[in-house]
């Protein structure tokens, strides 16, 4: 059987992110390369709660190829529209995003 290689990606807590390249066998499933990769990362039970490949979810018995990019998904802490509503309001509507550039005497919000 050929030996491949597959970039496997894990963030074990926001702006922190592990990499590591692993060579498998052909045929190998994602759940194979969590086997392997369990004991060198070591995250805790019940954290990895899905899993993709390129950004697109798989199943545990899906078969890699070679190239392909295995991230390990942990559940959010917080929803992203709440963490968004609640950023604006912590910097207010004068300095950020559409209203940090407003033209001397436009309407309010264009």
């Amino acid at each position: 059987m050929a030996a491949f290689q597959v970039l496997c990606c894990y963030s074990p807590q926001p702006r922190q992110v592990l990499e590591l390249t692993l060579t498998l066998d052909a045929g190998a499933t994602v759940a194979q390369a969590l086997a392997l990769l369990q004991p060198k990362w070591q995250w805790p039970e019940g954290q990895i709660t899905a899993f993709g490949v390129w950004g697109r979810r798989v199943a545990a018995g899906h078969v890699l190829q070679s190239g392909d990019r295995l991230e390990l998904y942990r559940a959010l802490l917080v929803d992203p529209k709440v963490a968004r509503r609640q950023r604006f309001k912590r910097q207010g509507t004068k300095g950020s995003g559409l209203f940090a550039n407003r033209r001397p005497g436009a309407v309010p919000g264009y």
